[in-house]
């Protein structure tokens, strides 16, 4: 005899749930407050205000930097070990450089045409910082790459000396063959470690927004980017034109996708790029919306790692560009079309030494070192480079997802249906997406309980 159901009346009423703020309104509501209490503390001296906006925001990088050097040299070796199960590797290793120096070259031209246009140093009356920068030449550049031993890279996050050791590591595990397999599952364990204690740090990204964004006005606020005000247009207006044309004409017409519905898709990485100002830091984010867009994930697990240290439109393109017309200008150096030339081959070849860390410091002396311009010029950009840098890494992660999809779309391994239903996801879908993936592709009951797919073999082998 079966029991009838209880009448509705008499069942518990369901708690009313809470509903979930969304991850980019709470970046928002984050932006929003760090400005106020910036603008607060700058006009009022609030001591113990300035304190704490200062630490939130430096514990939040600090975090950040943290799993900087585990996580580039995991990545970059389990990604070059995961071409092996890419067909056509070698090729799409090239391809995909191929079109990071392209996009390179086009950002750079964007940054030297507006820079030419505006003439953003020839009215500046900045005073002159005393700070000299000795470091940056090619030969420091080149030596630098080579470590002298095995921990200073780590210890000091040399990250190009990590990006070496790295290669170097996964070649030769691809060389070693199986038995190179320990390594490998040490290193893939290693990783999803690192990306699990890396989501943990994205979800405090809406309170190191208040952090930094609240420091930044407290420190500069509106008077400084006043002084840089041509400079400082210059680099949004290219940033946003590579941003929101190059890339967008690229997808549309070689990718043949919609440009809108890679915004949707990458939308979290974007945003997440421009409140921590580190590629590096947002690399994992930046992985998944990547795969969300129907990338296959062998071919992710390489190009998102690669770009994260070395595709800088913005840091090593634009930036430079105009930074060195406007040191010139500033010093009343005349530049010429061979110079000219010198910052487009230095932007589309060093682009490796900004690292995927916050800031293009090094990429800036870099360039000033080679076309022999005044160092100090670095000391006059460093206050506003905060400021700056916001825009340089939503488009440094932009290119990291955009040319991926093009490639792919190009040796048609594009997940085309994917790509269309791709959308914004939450930073704990994300969480989820990646214990998912950890756990072999298993999916878990109402009671938390590992299920295995109705499809997968029970030995979880191929």
């Amino acid at each position: 005899m079966t029991q009838s159901p209880a009448p509705a009346a008499s069942r518990p009423a369901a708690r009313p749930r809470i509903p979930r703020v969304p991850f980019w309104a709470q970046i928002l509501l984050g932006l929003v407050l760090g400005v106020v209490l910036g603008f607060v503390a700058r006009r009022y001296d609030v001591d113990w205000l300035e304190t704490t906006l200062t630490h939130i925001g430096e514990i939040f990088i600090q975090l950040l930097k943290l799993a900087v050097a585990p996580l580039v040299f995991f990545a970059i070796t389990i990604s070059i070990t995961n071409l092996r199960n890419v067909q056509n590797a070698a090729r799409l290793a090239t391809r995909t450089l191929l079109w990071f120096m392209a996009t390179s070259l086009i950002a750079v031209v964007i940054g030297l045409t507006i820079g030419l246009l505006t003439d953003p140093g020839s009215s500046a009356e900045v005073t002159r910082s005393g700070d000299e920068h000795s470091s940056g030449s090619w030969l420091d550049f080149l030596t630098g790459i080579v470590p002298t031993d095995i921990v200073t890279p780590f210890a000091e996050l040399q990250v190009l000396q990590i990006v070496f050791l790295a290669v170097v590591v996964g070649i030769a595990a691809l060389k070693l063959g199986p038995k190179a397999a320990p390594l490998l599952s040490f290193g893939e364990a290693a990783l999803q470690l690192l990306q699990k204690a890396l989501w943990w740090i994205i979800r405090l990204a809406p309170l190191g927004t208040v952090g930094l964004i609240g420091n930044a006005v407290r420190e500069y606020g509106w008077d400084l980017i006043g002084d840089y005000a041509t400079f400082t247009a210059d680099v949004y207006v290219g940033c946003a034109l590579v941003l929101f044309g190059v890339y967008p004409l690229l997808l549309a017409t070689v990718a043949k996708v919609n440009p809108v519905q890679f915004f949707k898709g990458a939308w979290p990485a974007l945003q997440l790029a421009f409140v921590s100002r580190s590629s590096v830091g947002t690399m994992p984010l930046t992985q998944k919306v990547t795969e969300r867009l129907g990338v296959p994930k062998e071919y992710t697990s390489f190009a998102v790692p690669f770009g994260a240290t070395t595709k800088m439109d913005g840091c090593a393109s634009i930036y430079p560009a105009i930074a060195a017309i406007f040191v010139a200008e500033f010093f009343h150096v005349e530049l010429g079309i061979k110079e000219y030339l010198l910052i487009a081959f230095v932007s589309v070849i060093g682009s490796a030494a900004t690292a995927g860390l916050t800031g293009a410091t090094v990429m800036l002396t870099l360039t000033l070192s080679t076309l022999g311009l005044p160092l100090e010029g670095v000391g006059l950009l460093l206050a506003i480079d905060p400021i700056l840098d916001m825009i340089r890494t939503a488009t440094n992660v932009a290119g990291q997802a955009a040319i991926p999809v093009l490639v792919a779309a190009r040796e048609q391994i594009l997940d085309r249906e994917k790509f269309a239903t791709a959308k914004s996801f939450s930073i704990e879908d994300a969480q989820r997406e990646t214990d998912e993936d950890a756990d072999g592709g298993e999916t878990r009951d109402a009671e938390g309980r590992a299920t295995v797919p109705a499809a997968a073999s029970p030995s979880g082998a191929s």
